[in-house]
């Protein structure tokens, strides 16, 4: 059993020293590089220069159309939900900024259930979580339903 143990430990000690060095060795063949190494006039095409493939890669930021202006887009499929609030796809049946209406906030420590706010940690009806009933006879005691 002894001898087990020892196997292990030295296993375990060579494979932490053997990813320390990769990490290391890795880290100071990326320190000194340079793209301006890689760049030689020769492999440059007269129609693309390095300039304008840096632009070529950027991403554009495309305009979204938000649900003030197009109120449909917020019934289409895949939306977050079909109400619009603050320029917000919004499910103000479960969504704790926006909770049965636009701008009603749950509290830190309530959930959006249904569209009202709820303590899921002592509400019977929604323990530990929305639609989950306690049994009879029983409460909900932070989350948890449990026999009195």
């Amino acid at each position: 059993m002894e001898s087990r143990k020892l196997v292990f430990v030295s296993v375990l000690v060579a494979v932490l020293v053997l990813s320390i060095s990769a990490v290391a060795e890795q880290n100071s063949s990326t320190e000194n590089y340079s793209p301006a190494e890689d760049y030689h006039e020769d492999d440059v095409d007269d129609s693309i220069t390095m300039a304008e493939g840096r632009l070529l890669l950027q991403k554009k930021r495309s305009r979204r159309a938000t649900c003030n202006k197009f109120p449909g887009i917020c019934r289409a499929k895949g939306s977050p939900g079909p109400q619009c609030c603050k320029k917000k796809c919004v499910n103000v049946l479960r969504d704790r900024q926006n909770c049965g209406k636009c701008g009603k906030k749950c509290k830190y420590n309530e959930t959006c259930c249904r569209g009202k706010c709820v303590n899921p940690s002592f509400n019977t009806k929604h323990c530990g979580g929305c639609n989950n009933r306690c049994g009879n006879g029983e409460f909900c005691v932070f989350g948890l339903c449990n026999y009195a």
